[in-house]
């Protein structure tokens, strides 16, 4: 659905992009992932066919930037950043008239948009001026509006940025649900819980250049150098650590809060003896679960020394 070859823009001799080789299929949530500045709406704006690159390829569904910019136009939804909107107009008024814009016509038009005010759950506010909207349902609105035509692809630049919690968890909630539409999501931010688990792919690009690209679960199991359990036992926890620690698997334990804290010797991959081991010792385990790395520790380990 999205394909880039060498995707390079310059301005002068700084690079915001560098060599670009990116491509996502049908259905990914690709999570672009970067600080402010890295060149993540350049990318989305060359895409979009806002913006020319200096050189280098990319595709859209199958169709050229450069030759098939309208076809492109007509299967995408890009919302940026920061976006203007109508003040005088009702938020009905606002989608109707952008679906005038994408030729929906007639009775269509307004089901179309009172769709797509009930999937961002602003169907209540239909009748109330833009201008009285806060600005978490601003951006409910803008992904309303990039809706209407029903696109295949979806690039949105930050969606959630300068929004309360609450909005926040809101704009997530929706991106889960325009996932299992099964459209194909671009997403950028640089805040990374929001995007930890509504991705399945991610890329990390610093100061033009993408320095990883992989799955999620590519990424977590690169970044994980050795196993660490939580072991609970329901008593006798130091009897439990003792026996933990003389096997050959395990490299160290430490007793933390009645957690057994196990780290396995990094060539370790299997526990699955350890279990057995306690239960036949005589110890009811309570809880043993693989510590998790989230995206945000991945991003440290894989950028150390490379972010600013």
């Amino acid at each position: 659905m999205i394909e880039t070859r060498d995707l390079t823009k310059t301005y002068g001799e700084i690079h915001a992009l560098k060599h670009l080789d990116l491509k996502l299929d049908r259905g990914d949530v690709f999570g672009f992932i970067g600080p402010n500045g890295a060149g993540k709406t350049t990318t989305m704006r060359i895409l979009a066919t806002l913006l020319n690159p200096t050189w280098g390829e990319a595709y859209v569904c199958g169709y050229s930037i450069y030759t098939k910019p309208k076809e492109i136009r007509r299967l995408i939804g890009y919302m940026p950043d920061f976006y203007g909107v109508y003040d005088d107009m009702k938020v009905i008024e606002y989608l109707e008239f952008f679906a005038a814009a994408y030729r929906i016509d007639g009775p269509a038009r307004r089901k179309k948009c009172e769709d797509v005010l009930a999937l961002v759950d602003l169907g209540y506010k239909r009748d109330e001026l833009v201008t009285s909207l806060s600005r978490g349902m601003n951006q409910r609105l803008g992904l309303a509006r990039v809706l209407l035509h029903d696109p295949q692809v979806l690039l949105l630049d930050e969606p959630a940025s300068g929004l309360d919690p609450r909005a926040r968890i809101e704009i997530r909630t929706l991106l889960k649900e325009l996932r299992n539409l099964g459209k194909t999501i671009m997403v950028s931010s640089h805040i990374l819980p929001e995007l930890a688990d509504i991705c399945n792919k991610i890329g990390i690009i610093e100061r033009g250049e993408l320095i990883v690209n992989a799955d999620v679960a590519d990424v977590m199991r690169q970044v994980r150098r050795q196993v660490v359990l939580h072991i609970r036992v329901q008593e006798n926890q130091e009897s439990a650590a003792s026996l933990l620690q003389a096997q050959t698997s395990v490299e160290k334990i430490e007793l933390r809060d009645g957690t057994i804290i196990t780290t396995l010797r990094p060539e370790e991959r299997d526990y699955s003896d350890l279990a057995t081991l306690l239960v036949n010792a005589g110890h009811r385990v309570t809880q043993l679960k693989e510590d998790e790395i989230n995206l945000e520790t991945a991003f440290m380990e894989l950028t150390k020394g490379i972010t600013s």
